[in-house]
């Protein structure tokens, strides 16, 4: 697995890093936990300061497109960060703990 950062714009109004990335992969496509600790790893951020914004392969090609974004802290991630994207890269575990993280159910109300 190699990802190439194609992207990184510093947006100083909001405290993050917009990152846009390729990865090359063999195999089964990797899951989303892996690429952002990869990518956590390659920007010098912790795993929950990261956050996939999207990841999009084709159909018989092994390569894989994304963003993320990359706070400076993780008050600046729970402020901005929309509660869903958090809970699918398990950011929201991490930083509210097991049992404040945002269910699904709530939502789902709003």
């Amino acid at each position: 697995m190699e990802i190439l950062i194609t992207s990184d714009k510093q947006n100083e109004l909001l405290s993050r890093r917009e990152v846009a990335f390729t990865l090359n992969f063999n195999g089964a496509t990797p899951s989303r936990k892996l690429v952002q600790a990869k990518l956590a790893a390659m920007v010098n951020a912790g795993k929950d300061q990261v956050v996939l914004d999207s990841m999009k392969s084709r159909f018989g090609i092994s390569v894989l497109t994304g963003s993320a974004r990359v706070y400076q802290n993780k008050e600046d991630l729970v402020k901005l960060e929309r509660g869903y994207l958090m809970t699918r890269g398990g950011v929201a575990e991490e930083v509210f703990g097991a049992q404040d993280a945002p269910s699904e159910d709530a939502a789902e109300a709003s």
